[in-house]
């Protein structure tokens, strides 16, 4: 029923989804399908709706852990890369890279997004998790978002609406609200000035992130204060590992798969940090990744 609906778009049947998410989980989709445009996600959101048939929209899969060892239908907005720039003005559609997007932004001398110029997210997801680095998140410079509502109707919601907090915001708490565009309103600067902020956040990132295992960013957010990897590294954790997951020598709130992790193995090693922080210091931390069921 699917696949006779389906026929002109661009799809794979029974794909693996190791290569779009960024701990390299092998799990699978029964169909995977690209929407080339806002027209063909409507009207296929509409099929799948009308049919009671379950879906997933996946970003870039950098703050996610898929959890389940099948899903059925897995929809990749990377089709809708639209970029118009106008003055200070920056309108970037939901399958825009946030990296590609950071350096289209810095060589038209426009800061607001120079953090996020090693964040491997597409803007949609983003927008939605208010993704951040380095005491600024994507709120900061956002002036509204265009969005798909669950009766599949376009409309624009400002930011004021959009109720951001911490990784956190209205979008995020409500998965059938879609972002398809997100306006934002930058300050003037000199590209030199922003590439070499860039380059200062890329070098810092390399030396403390474990950029070089597959893993998906900071597990945990920070509590008030205080550090979540800090309180890890302080158990003495670093490096414990269940099946392939282990905690990150080099950065304890970040795990990463050491070739063979499973989602059950990354979620029994955050099941017991969570464990032993509380027992420890009395702290609950608060996931920042995303676990997909």
């Amino acid at each position: 029923m699917i696949e006779n609906f389906i026929n002109d778009y661009e799809y794979i049947k029974n794909a693996s989804l190791k290569r779009y998410n960024t701990y390299k989980l092998d799990v699978y989709a029964n169909y995977l399908v690209f929407p080339k445009n806002t027209d063909e996600l409507i009207s296929f959101l509409r099929f799948l709706k009308e049919n009671k048939i379950k879906y997933l929209v996946l970003g870039g899969g950098s703050n996610v852990i898929l959890a389940r060892p099948v899903f059925d239908v897995v929809i990749k907005l990377d089709k809708l890369n639209n970029i118009s720039i106008e003055g200070n003005i920056v309108k970037a559609e939901a399958g825009v890279s946030l990296i590609a997007l950071s350096h289209t932004c810095m060589k038209e001398g426009l800061l607001g997004l120079a953090f996020a110029g090693g964040i491997p997210g597409l803007v949609g997801a983003s927008t939605a998790m208010n993704a951040g680095a380095y005491k600024e998140e994507i709120s900061d410079s956002l002036k509204e978002v265009q969005v798909l509502t669950p009766s599949l109707e376009i409309v624009t919601m400002k930011k004021e609406e959009l109720e951001y907090g911490y990784r956190d915001s209205f979008l995020k708490r409500h998965k059938d609200y879609i972002c398809i565009e997100t306006t934002f309103e930058m300050k003037k600067d000199e590209p030199e000035t922003i590439k070499n902020l860039m380059d200062d956040r890329r070098r810092r990132r390399i030396e403390s992130q474990p950029l070089d295992k597959p893993s998906a960013g900071s597990v945990f957010r920070n509590p008030d204060g205080l550090s979540a990897g800090k309180l890890i590294e302080d158990l003495g954790l670093k490096g414990y590992a269940i099946g392939g997951a282990s905690i990150s020598e080099k950065h304890a709130n970040f795990i990463i798969n050491t070739g063979n992790a499973t989602y059950q193995d990354i979620i029994d090693l955050i099941d017991l940090i969570k464990m032993r922080v509380k027992k420890e210091y009395n702290i609950d931390l608060i996931l920042e990744q995303e676990i997909v069921w």
